[in-house]
């Protein structure tokens, strides 16, 4: 962080301390005129590990069995947001006993005693309007056998935390944080007594930013699956909500739903979850199709191509591109060197995925995933097609990324076809990567080829300068096909074939074509919720680019005789036990 955004975010901080010792001074209780039904989804498992006394936030796993939730000494940042966050009463509000009732009124009083009076790191806008949809959501869970005493601390505390993010939801950054904020404005304006007068500022802030940060097609520009659907998730609670106390989403607000709703659809995977791209996940379970059936909003975008994405989609099986230039400026500091790799996935079982998101880790593991061989694409000569900022005020920011890439689909012989290319590579080696995948009607198979080309003179001279530097021995590459942790890879034919067990039953085969060389290679699976990364396997093909055109093909496909479809009876891993690494 440079020296003058350090000086910016003391003096943030400074100016939310300063707004919530004000707030705190509030002293008016209020109540509930109305109360939004509860409609976020939590985790039965969760809500057990955390009544057993094992905190597993942000990727850190704190056990301390008797002790309290503000007992613990959080390790980082990450793990003190998720504290302060209260989208842990979801896991509670799951598991929905005695011991997570008594828990999470326990943890809740605690911090209104602890933190209520303007104290402590929790006290941003986002962080507050995340917490109150929470406190609101859950009202009747928590203030259930409560005396007047501990309700009207409730009531108080809403009121409190309602006019400091009325004052300070201007200093959330624009995107999630801002649309975090805001909607909780609006929760708490349509709930409580005494707060309608933030109704209306709230939603017409609303309003500017639906129209400032969803594009015409639906997108973000951070173009993050994960946090998309996170956006959709409080743009239609906040419509519902403003439904059932009377009042009319607005045009833009409404608009803004529509637009996602296709573009969310089309980035979904067919075992439901999300595609994992440019710091995304696939998402909590039921967390997209519930977000999708609450909107109403039907279909998806009838050329398979959303917020720079890709989609082919054949019988059982569903295939997803990066497609366009990766996010740029400020809007590329979760983003990854990614352009061009697809993910596949047969019914529901992910076969072929991107390495993910190493950010509740550490910041290797961080910048790892963020690195183009994390992904199932070709790269060259073991670099990135984009690069990680060097500077200290830029450094999680992309730079030199790909900034022509040009892409088509159409209707091939016997199924659907993606064309695309990408110059990332084109500056260090003279070289334009350009990927085919044909993927048959049935779904039962594909066939990909990536070619390196140097396309003009230009090109070609940057292209022989590099072989003179190699002294002619050609210039490395490798294609990387990450596989799931879920799916049992090996050899075949000497070495010629590489087989992939589903733990469906399903089998698909994977060959390679022309003078590469194929090999199988560890790789890992990151995934929030997990301690350590999963170990897994990577289908690499390898070779070297010798002249001005060289061009790689292989297949993945079942075996002729797979049947149409399979029954999937293997039950999908629970949540992973909290000392599961």
């Amino acid at each position: 962080m440079s020296r003058s955004e350090n000086l910016s975010h003391r003096l943030t901080d400074l100016r939310n301390r300063f707004a919530a010792r004000r707030a705190a001074m509030t002293r008016a209780a209020t109540a509930f005129v109305s109360q939004p039904e509860p409609r976020t989804i939590g985790s039965f498992a969760k809500g057990r590990q955390l009544t057993a006394g094992n905190y597993l936030f942000a990727g850190h796993l704190v056990q301390k069995p008797g002790a309290g939730l503000w007992e613990i000494t959080p390790p980082d940042q990450g793990f003190t947001n998720e504290l302060h966050g209260f989208t842990w009463l979801d896991d509670l509000a799951a598991a929905g006993d005695s011991s997570a009732r008594t828990a999470a009124q326990t943890w809740l009083w605690q911090w209104i005693d602890a933190f209520g009076q303007g104290k402590g790191p929790g006290w941003t806008p986002d962080l507050t309007g995340r917490r109150l949809i929470r406190w609101i959501n859950h009202a009747i869970f928590l203030l259930t056998g409560q005396h007047k005493d501990q309700s009207d601390a409730f009531y108080l505390s809403l009121a409190q935390q309602t006019k400091f993010l009325a004052r300070r939801w201007k200093a959330t950054a624009p995107g999630l944080p801002r649309f975090e904020a805001l909607t909780g404005l609006i929760y708490t304006g349509l709930s409580l007594e005494g707060m309608e007068a933030h109704i209306e500022p709230a939603a017409k802030a609303l309003d500017r930013e639906c129209l400032s940060q969803i594009d015409d097609q639906g997108g973000l520009p951070t173009r993050n699956p994960e946090e998309l659907l996170e956006v959709f998730t409080l743009l239609t609670w906040a419509a519902v909500a403003l439904s059932e106390s009377g009042r009319s989403p607005s045009e833009a607000h409404w608009a803004a739903i529509e637009r996602i709703g296709p573009t969310l659809r089309t980035l979904r995977h067919s075992d439901g979850g999300l595609a994992r791209f440019h710091g995304g996940g696939r998402g909590l379970d039921g967390r997209l199709d519930s977000a999708l059936a609450a909107s109403g909003v039907r279909g998806r975008k009838a050329d398979g191509l959303a917020m720079g994405f890709a989609r082919l989609n054949a019988g059982r099986t569903s295939i997803i591109v990066d497609a366009a230039c990766p996010p740029s400026g400020p809007a590329s500091g979760n983003a990854h060197a990614s352009t061009l790799a697809f993910e596949l996935t047969s019914g529901r079982r992910p076969l072929i995925v991107n390495c993910g998101s190493g950010s509740s880790f550490d910041k290797d593991w961080r910048r790892a995933g963020r690195a183009t061989p994390s992904h199932s694409t070709l790269v060259v000569s073991g670099q990135s097609s984009s690069r990680l900022g060097a500077s200290v005020a830029k450094q999680d920011w992309l730079m030199d990324v790909p900034t022509n890439v040009p892409i088509g689909i159409s209707q091939a012989p016997d199924g659907f076809r993606f064309e695309g290319g990408h110059d990332g590579y084109l500056e260090n080696f003279g070289l334009t990567h350009i990927r085919k995948l044909d993927v048959t009607f049935d779904g039962a198979g594909m066939v990909g080829e990536d070619s390196l080309m140097a396309l003009d003179d230009v090109a070609r001279k940057q292209f022989d300068r590099v072989m003179d530097q190699t002294q002619l021995q050609g210039i490395p590459f490798e294609i990387r096909f990450h596989v799931h942790p879920d799916v049992d890879i090996s050899l075949d034919m000497g070495g010629a074939a590489v087989s992939l067990a589903l733990k469906s039953g399903e089998i698909w085969i994977f060959r390679g074509e022309g003078s590469t060389q194929i090999q199988v290679e560890p790789s890992v699976y990151l995934e929030k919720n997990r301690l350590k990364p999963r170990a897994t396997k990577q289908i690499v093909l390898s070779g070297r680019a010798m002249e001005y055109a060289t061009r790689t093909r292989w297949s993945l496909a079942k075996p002729a005789d797979s049947p149409v479809g399979i029954r999937d009876l293997v039950k999908d891993e629970a949540f992973a036990d909290a000392t599961d690494t």
